[in-house]
């Protein structure tokens, strides 16, 4: 099964923002509502932000609200996450995932819920 692949990851200074994003070649992950999740080394994977089939929904965990934003392009089957005020705390490996049934529009932080993991993307903020 193809995986998801999240990009825009990299090393940045405390204060200073990415974008991630997520594709889906081989598979539409339009009619899923779309998790990211991040795992920093020794901690367990932390919901960080989900969006809803839709689009229309939005939902964070409390390390991203206020900072972080999530979106989706349909047409191009793509998933963001648009990071803001980046701290030395924010540094982890950041993942998208698909809900495992479609037309997703609740809250859902519960990694268990979601399949169709990416390989991560690393964020490493200075200070």
């Amino acid at each position: 099964q193809e995986q998801p692949v999240e990009s825009g990851g990299g090393l940045v200074q405390a204060g200073g923002s990415l974008k991630l994003s997520c594709t889906a070649s081989g598979r539409t992950i339009n009619n899923y509502a779309m998790g990211w999740f991040r795992q920093a080394p020794g901690k367990e994977r932390e919901f960080v932000a989900q969006i809803s089939w839709t689009g229309q929904g939005a939902y964070y965990g409390d390390s991203g609200k206020g900072r972080f934003t999530v979106s989706r392009d349909k047409a191009k089957n793509m998933v963001y996450l648009q990071m803001l005020s980046l701290s030395p705390e924010d540094t982890a490996v950041y993942y998208c995932a698909a809900e495992k049934n479609p037309y997703g529009l609740a809250y859902n932080p519960n990694p268990e819920n979601y399949d169709y993991w990416g390989q991560g993307a690393q964020v490493t903020v200075s200070s």
